[in-house]
């Protein structure tokens, strides 16, 4: 029984991770596409921020992955 709590957590903070970085890509990159309708001429900028948002909301899953992976083997 403690083995399948092992997993479901892991399970649990994997998905979890998942879904929260996919939300929160999908607005990071809609806000910036509005923004660059809204002013095309400041779009370098903003997709130099963008990218740099993504990769950080990005690491929060890859974080999640190694602590399922800890929860699991440890």
């Amino acid at each position: 029984m403690e083995q399948a709590y092992k997993y479901l957590a892991a399970a649990l903070a994997a998905g979890l991770a998942a879904i929260a970085a996919a939300i929160g890509n999908g607005q990071v990159i809609s806000r910036t596409i509005e923004g660059m309708a809204r002013q095309p001429e400041s779009a370098g900028n903003l997709r130099a921020t963008m990218f740099i948002g993504v990769g950080l909301i990005e690491a929060v899953p890859i974080l999640a992955i190694v602590i399922a992976f800890l929860i699991l083997f440890l």
